[in-house]
């Protein structure tokens, strides 16, 4: 392997892979080579900076792993009486606050159950890090003041169907019921002409 390819393996690995997954994806990307006699003399000449690259990868997860364990976000966001969110904290959210702080994450490392937080609380969620390193991080979520609640209510509307597979099963059911009622005017539209 020439990259680190998530769920295959890292860089300097030799790893089986099926035929058409190598031929239209891994090498017209460059991520892998042949394995042949003379991409494996290329390989082992690389063999030490690929090693001490790894160990390097170790060493920052080791140190982003001390650095994030000790660590909670805390989110202020308008919420209704009930505790749930207008809204969502993301793991984009996350990696942004996260990057305030000077601790870089990639957003598909963030671990969030359900892959967003929809109510007030305390949460830990795991950072996948280099290899089977993982970090636990703390996120509280608050309510916001009383004025961001009737300002973004209306937006969080538009969001609650997109967001909440229940809320669009609600508002299919009427959109389902008018389409009937619309086809037969189309259809005495049609026997009009």
């Amino acid at each position: 392997m020439n990259t680190d390819i998530a769920n295959l393996g890292e860089e300097g690995d030799i790893i089986n892979v099926s035929p058409g997954y190598a031929r239209n994806f891994l090498l017209p990307k460059g991520m892998v080579s042949m394995y042949n006699k003379a991409n494996l003399a290329v390989l082992e000449s690389r063999m030490k900076a690929i090693e001490k690259r790894k160990e390097e990868k170790r060493k920052n997860a080791l140190s982003l792993k001390e650095r994030i364990n000790g660590t909670t976000l805390t989110f202020n966001m308008p919420a209704g009486d009930n505790g749930k969110l207008f809204g969502a904290v993301t793991s984009q959210m996350i990696v942004d606050e996260l990057a305030r702080q000077e601790m870089e994450v990639e957003r598909k490392k963030v671990e969030i159950p359900g892959h967003t937080l929809k109510s007030l609380g305390n949460y830990k969620l795991k950072i996948k890090l280099y290899g089977d390193q993982e970090a636990e991080l703390g996120v509280d979520i608050q309510k916001e003041g009383g004025k961001a609640d009737a300002t973004t209510a209306p937006a969080a509307k538009a969001e609650k169907p997109a967001a909440a597979p229940a809320a669009e099963a609600e508002q299919s059911a009427p959109a389902e019921s008018r389409e009937p009622a619309a086809e037969p005017e189309d259809s005495a539209g049609d026997s009009e002409e």
